[in-house]
């Protein structure tokens, strides 16, 4: 393969580290599902930039909070965005195979993650708590834009 088809450059492709933290995949679902709007769950991985999900969610809860009606404020619908995709997030880590995990946020170590029913359970969790906040943002936002709702 030439050098000008290599894929870009990911976490994955980083080398072993022994003295970073071993890292449990229900740990990592459970933080995506609870506080996946802040990033915590990229804090807790390692992974780059993990401020960023915080800076965009708190701005944009700032800025909806400015309204008397924030939850028809447009920036409440951009702060969901980050929320939902935590949700995604915790749902992805949750259902990921063990040893694909390990091999991404584990590698360098000699334990190796055996889940069980942890991952499973926050799934499901995420599943139907997810569902209805999205579900709940779907049905404000088609509420403001039918009744007229401005801020």
């Amino acid at each position: 393969m030439d050098s000008h088809h290599t894929p870009p450059h990911s976490d994955a492709d980083a080398p072993p580290n022994p003295g970073a933290p071993f890292r449990h995949k229900a740990v990592a679902g459970l933080l995506a599902f609870l506080l996946g709007w802040a990033g915590a769950h990229w804090w807790y991985l390692g992974r780059r930039r993990a401020w960023v999900p915080l800076l965009f969610s708190l701005l944009m809860v700032g800025a909806a909070l400015r309204s008397e009606a924030w939850y028809f404020h447009p920036a409440f619908f951009l702060f969901l965005v980050p929320a939902v995709a935590g949700f995604i997030e915790a749902l992805v880590i949750c259902l990921t195979p063990d040893a694909k995990f390990d091999a991404r946020y584990n590698a360098g170590h000699a334990r190796r993650s055996q889940t069980g029913w942890g991952p499973v359970l926050v799934a499901i969790l995420t599943l139907a708590i997810g569902t209805a906040i999205l579900m709940l943002g779907i049905v404000l936002l088609f509420q403001s834009i039918f009744d007229g709702v401005t801020v």
